[in-house]
């Protein structure tokens, strides 16, 4: 029992031992710490604080320096329009642009052109068979100089009945002829003119139906109705071509559609409540959709004077002030208005 005692006494802590037992007192440690901690500080302000400024440098006034020069006002420049703020959508649309026919019906024999192709006004786009055309065309001319032949020969036959009615007259005025033969003559003098006057009416007739005729073979050939570029080829060799007809099948209303590239222009549709911010000859710049970067002046050519109901808005025509192959029909554009 003793024994058991003295080995838990051993075991207990005696806490008036002093504390230099266990090492560095707590005290020592923060008067350490503190210290660093200034050290690092002070190092800190004198390598990191900027230098002080250098004195600034005193004028040096020479002989040149001494007169005041004025530099001389430069011409101010032009203002640079400035953007109203108001953009508009639209298309580029052509203000000549056709579906070029033929005015009469008839069989495609050939077609001259393809998409693409740049014509003159007047030039031949397609020709229709005109086969029964030159076959009637030939018969009238053949009447019209049958015509013209009996017109000669009843020419021919008053000359000589003239020369019998003078003959007749002077034997009857020596008593050597009957009267008779006078009257007779006379007479035969007066049909041959009658006849005469109506051959000359058919020959007449015959010449117009002539005339009428070639017109009708002209027509059988489609022209150009003015300069342009050819955008659509509409018909085939061998296709009826029909400007009466609604199309379908083997039947067209036109050959091709043929745009004028120098009429181009745009047309956008401008707020209601915009559009009192829109003249006549404004500048705007347009900006084709397929060309963002390109700015491409312009100016407003026309307000069309009527409005949209179901979208409140106006349409306005905008005209480029210079021509360019990029710009093609139908590509959207933007239009910004300047002030």
């Amino acid at each position: 029992m003793t024994d058991r005692s003295a080995q838990l006494h051993s075991l207990s802590i005696d806490r008036d031992e002093p504390e230099a037992r266990s090492g560095i007192s707590l005290i020592t440690m923060l008067s350490l710490l503190v210290g660093a901690i200034i050290g690092t500080a002070a190092l800190m302000w004198f390598f990191v604080s900027p230098p002080a400024p250098a004195p600034a440098a005193a004028p040096v006034t020479t002989a040149a320096t001494t007169s005041t020069t004025t530099p001389s006002p430069a011409a101010s420049p032009a203002p640079a329009p400035r953007t109203s703020g108001l953009v508009a959508s639209g298309y580029v649309v052509a203000r000549r642009q056709a579906t070029i026919s033929a005015e009469i019906t008839g069989r495609i024999r050939d077609v001259l052109v393809e998409e693409g192709t740049r014509v003159e006004e007047g030039e031949v786009l397609a020709l229709l068979d005109d086969t029964r055309a030159r076959i009637q065309l030939d018969l009238l001319q053949s009447q019209l100089n049958a015509a013209s032949a009996r017109i000669r020969s009843l020419d021919a036959q008053l000359a000589e009945a003239r020369l019998v009615a003078t003959r007749a007259s002077e034997l009857a005025t020596r008593d050597i002829g009957p009267q008779a033969n006078v009257s007779a003559t006379r007479s035969q003098v007066d049909s041959l003119i009658a006849q005469l006057a109506a051959a000359r009416a058919d020959r007449e007739a015959a010449a117009v139906m002539v005339t009428s005729q070639q017109d009708l073979v002209e027509r059988h050939i489609v022209r150009a109705p003015f300069a342009g570029i050819v955008i659509a080829k509409n018909a085939q060799i061998g296709e009826i071509l029909s400007p009466s007809s609604a199309g379908g099948g083997f039947t067209r209303t036109g050959v091709a559609t043929l745009v004028d590239m120098e009429s181009l222009e745009i047309e956008v549709d401008v707020n209601e409540g915009q559009i009192g911010r829109v003249t006549p000859g404004q500048r705007v710049e347009a900006r084709l959709d397929a060309y963002p970067d390109w700015r491409i002046p312009a100016h407003v050519e026309a307000i069309i004077p009527t409005a949209d109901r179901s979208r409140a808005t106006i349409k306005v025509r905008v005209a480029f002030d210079e021509r360019d192959n990029r710009i093609l029909p139908d590509m959207a554009a933007r239009v910004i208005f300047m002030e």
